[in-house]
């Protein structure tokens, strides 16, 4: 596999883990009561947290191996 498809795979499989958090996040806050809005806020701030950890992995990952 070239690294250009094990990128575009990986950072695919990353949006789609961040989909799902957010989500899961927007499910959970509506059922425990929370507005529309500010659901949606937990959901962003979940798909945000997801990126961000995936960016973190990735630097270090990148000094360890190269």
């Amino acid at each position: 596999m070239s690294e250009v498809a094990a990128v575009l795979l990986i950072a695919m499989l990353v949006l789609v883990l961040a989909v799902l958090g957010a989500a899961g996040a927007g499910k959970l806050a509506r059922l425990d009561g929370a507005s529309y809005p500010t659901a949606l806020r937990q959901a962003a701030a979940a798909f945000a947290a997801v990126i961000m950890l995936a960016a973190a992995v990735a630097a270090a990952a990148g000094e360890v191996c190269c």
